[in-house]
């Protein structure tokens, strides 16, 4: 394999983490106007002559995001001549590029004609598509898969089920976690895991019932996962990487859980959100790698 494809594939990668702690960073600084509605210059300036936190915010989320577009397309291009005779290889090439172009033109949309918030909580899950397909082409640049024996994989049909099921749902934690950050609904609760602890009862307005839908949703999956978790300590051990994927599945969602509650109680600090933004993007990623797994099996069997 060509050592500077590796290398692309690892800098590309981390550079999809970037993009993605860089949207959530300009969200929950309220840095989306820094640049006025000028796409992609800032203010109509080249050079930005009054120089903002929220512009340095903004405008360096979008040199990332364009820097990093070159490196996805160049990714995408090479691995596809150099790895294109694996058989998820190409539809990981293309939807890296195509999800990463659709982040940029709704971030500009919403820049030049401003967005509902409802539509602005895409911007996050699709960034993370582009982001899975990234990491699963570098996975499959790396050749991953040999060094755990991943070709002798064989899931049975509940497994499968779980895989799919859960990582379908994880995008929908994902949405309702976007939609309270562009609601400014993250402190219509002060409380944890209640909206109110000393006043139990349903949310009282539209900005508790997105707090509390999303706290909901994200209780399901770590249920959920723990279950799946459960049943790859039990039937699993013998398959390491699905024994292993489904131990640091449950490790992410806990920190994911956690650092979600810190938020709150913490009065949105800053590290500690973009912490639970990092940890989602990592277990989105490793759910898609399981789906990438599970299809083989279905495949073998």
């Amino acid at each position: 394999m060509h050592k500077g494809l590796k290398w692309l594939s690892v800098i590309t990668t981390l550079g999809m983490l970037f993009v993605l702690l860089g949207g959530a960073l300009v969200t929950k600084t309220d840095s989306g106007m820094g640049c006025g509605r000028s796409w992609p210059l800032c203010h109509g300036e080249f050079v930005p002559s009054d120089i903002t936190f929220e512009l340095l915010v903004e405008l360096s989320h979008r040199l990332v995001s364009g820097s990093v577009g070159i490196l996805v397309l160049v990714l995408a291009v090479w691995s596809w001549k150099a790895i294109g005779y694996k058989r998820e290889t190409k539809l990981l090439a293309a939807l890296s590029f195509f999800f990463l172009l659709a982040q940029a033109l709704i971030g500009a949309a919403a820049v030049i004609w401003s967005q509902s918030d409802f539509v602005l909580a895409l911007h996050f899950g699709i960034s993370l598509i582009s982001f899975a397909a990234v990491l699963l082409l570098t996975l499959l640049i790396f050749e991953v898969d040999k060094r755990f024996d991943a070709d002798k994989v064989v899931i049975d049909r509940k497994m499968r089920f779980h895989i799919l099921g859960i990582t379908l749902y994880s995008y929908i934690v994902v949405y309702t976690g976007a939609l309270v950050r562009h609601t400014d609904s993250s402190l219509v609760c002060r409380d944890w895991p209640l909206c109110l602890n000393d006043s139990p009862g349903l949310p009282g307005n539209m900005y508790e019932w997105i707090q509390m839908g999303h706290r909901f949703a994200a209780a399901i999956i770590f249920f959920w996962i723990a279950y799946a978790a459960y049943l790859a300590v039990k039937n699993y051990k013998d398959q390491k990487v699905i024994y292993w994927g489904w131990i640091i599945a449950f490790i992410l969602v806990t920190l994911q859980a956690t650092t979600g509650a810190l938020t709150v109680i913490t009065r949105l600090n800053l590290v500690i959100a973009l912490a639970h933004a990092l940890i989602i993007s990592c277990l989105f990623g490793l759910l898609c790698y399981l789906i990438l797994l599970a299809s083989r099996s279905k495949l073998r069997q």
